[in-house]
């Protein structure tokens, strides 16, 4: 056993690492948005609580399954991880991710409702496998089909609490979903040697990155008009309008900043960024869906 092996003895900060906790929160304020969304005053605080914790689990779970089917690649994208710095070995990786699978299942069939459980199971076996077993090796457009998996959150804090399926929540998962690819392309580029390395097919290294920077910027023109036409339909108020749009000029600068530029830093300030946006965005929608403004 070496050295670096014993810097991080197994207990559960190690396991806690394999949970991306960072990327939980930001999955669980978006579903508690929709979950607030969904009823017009506050929703049952025993289904919001059970449904928080049974998406956080399933969130969790989908994190540690990545953690180990990413454990090659992970020596040179992320070899901080566990892994990649033999602090647990994969039995216990698979072992931790089951139990929280099955724990988090249970509490959203019996505590919650049975859509919820299946669409968050659906989500997390889309994320842990069908996009980092399959799509992630198999095609530069990963992102943008398997953002589809990650973009449910807000679904699934709809149907916890009405236990329905309403337009208006799949509108927040399109928001999610048209985000995504602006959001991720940026980091890519900025590691985009690193990827070909490991024979990843990101947009970068197939394509290359100024082709890569047209995709961004249309994802972006997409997005605003997104933010827009929520407004249209009367889904928002003008509290979300104006914010949105504050927004939305904040990241297109950024976008064209980065193909000004070209560089890994300004990549990177792009990449961040877009997780302020998309965390503001929400907090605007849970703004004015109780503060009301009339012009």
């Amino acid at each position: 056993m070496t050295t670096e092996t014993l810097k991080d003895p197994t207990s559960w900060t190690t396991y806690l690492k394999l949970c991306k906790i960072n990327v939980v929160f930001e999955m669980l304020f978006t579903a508690l948005v929709g979950m607030l969304l969904a009823v017009p005053g506050l929703p049952p605080l025993d289904k919001l609580g059970y449904g928080l914790l049974g998406i956080a689990l399933s969130a969790a779970s989908a994190a540690a399954i990545n953690h180990l089917i990413d454990r090659r690649i992970d020596t040179v994208l992320n070899p901080h991880r566990p892994l990649p710095k033999n602090h647990l070995q994969p039995v216990q990786v698979l072992a931790f991710a089951a139990a929280l699978g099955i724990l988090s299942m249970l509490i959203l069939v019996y505590k919650v409702n049975v859509l919820t459980a299946v669409l968050t199971f659906l989500s997390l076996f889309g994320y842990a496998f069908l996009y980092t077993l399959w799509l992630k090796r198999a095609t530069p457009q990963n992102i943008v089909i398997g953002g589809a998996f990650g973009a449910t959150p807000p679904l699934l804090g709809w149907t916890a609490i009405t236990g329905e399926i309403h337009p208006h929540a799949l509108l927040l998962v399109a928001l999610i979903f048209v985000w995504t690819p602006p959001h991720f392309w940026p980091l890519a580029i900025a590691r985009h040697e690193k990827y070909a390395s490991v024979d990843i097919p990101m947009l970068p290294v197939t394509h290359g990155i100024d082709f890569t920077h047209l995709q961004i910027l249309l994802y972006t023109v997409l997005l605003v008009a997104l933010t827009l036409f929520q407004f249209a339909i009367g889904m928002t108020g003008w509290i979300y309008l104006v914010v949105a749009q504050l927004l939305n000029a904040g990241f297109l600068y950024f976008v064209f900043l980065m193909y000004k530029r070209n560089d890994v830093k300004t990549a990177m300030q792009t990449f961040w960024f877009s997780i302020v946006y998309i965390t503001l965005l929400f907090a605007a929608l849970l703004i004015d869906h109780y503060v009301k403004v009339t012009l």
